[in-house]
């Protein structure tokens, strides 16, 4: 993954192009652009350059690191509105939550209850799905959901509205659309499994390399980055 480099002008012209594909993949699939949210990755954009990504018009961002959150947001706080994207640790909780507005990778009972103990308020997050069963990647594999959300539900101030997945990686993003598919059913089944108690509705799902597929699934939040830097 590159380093961020770019003007706020060359930014803003290939933000524009991402918003527009977003665009014609929900139409594909019946959808309208506003069903997706476009969320700026910043991993790799140091605090000293996230002013450019205000100038070119990005508002959402996510972010991988705890320490990089809470140096961006202390800069930035007026700037941007601020997701937690990256795999956090219970002892890292404290950081992240008073300043994001959803967590997207939220999978160990640690955490939940971590978060049960610190939050003052309901506090969304997305539930992060090994999609694939991947031993590479972290999240729950598809038959230790339902029992993770039944042993998370006593605590009441972790509201779980929806998945975050990532696909294997391929050539070809088209191959990645039976997994986005996957998240997406995953995600109607829960809904129903859990009327009442949480929510699914959000699925954060797609990046650089396959967000158009991910948007013509059901993706509600498209992850992107180095396409725009």
């Amino acid at each position: 993954m590159k380093q961020f480099s770019g003007t706020a002008d060359q930014v803003r012209e290939r933000f524009a192009e991402v918003r527009e594909r977003v665009a014609a993949a929900a139409r594909q699939a019946g959808r309208t652009r506003d069903e997706v949210e476009i969320l700026v990755a910043t991993k790799y954009v140091d605090a000293d350059d996230m002013g450019v990504l205000a100038e070119a018009g990005i508002r959402l961002v996510g972010e991988n690191r705890a320490q990089d959150l809470v140096a961006k947001h202390e800069r930035f706080a007026g700037d941007f509105t601020f997701d937690f994207i990256g795999h956090l640790q219970s002892r890292k909780v404290k950081l992240v939550l008073p300043l994001v507005r959803l967590i997207h990778s939220v999978s160990t009972r640690s955490v939940v209850e971590e978060l049960q103990g610190r939050a003052r308020n309901p506090v969304g997050v997305l539930l992060e799905v090994n999609i694939a069963g991947e031993d590479s990647k972290s999240g729950l594999r598809m038959d230790e959901v339902d029992r993770f959300l039944d042993e998370a539900s006593a605590c009441d101030k972790v509201s779980f509205r929806g998945l975050m997945c990532m696909p294997p990686l391929f050539a070809d993003s088209e191959l990645a659309a039976p997994y986005f598919a996957q998240a997406r059913q995953l995600a109607s089944d829960l809904s129903g499994r859990w009327a009442g108690r949480y929510t699914f509705a959000e699925l954060s799902m797609g990046t650089s390399v396959d967000y158009e597929v991910a948007v013509r699934e059901g993706a509600t939040i498209v992850r992107v980055g180095s396409v725009l830097f």
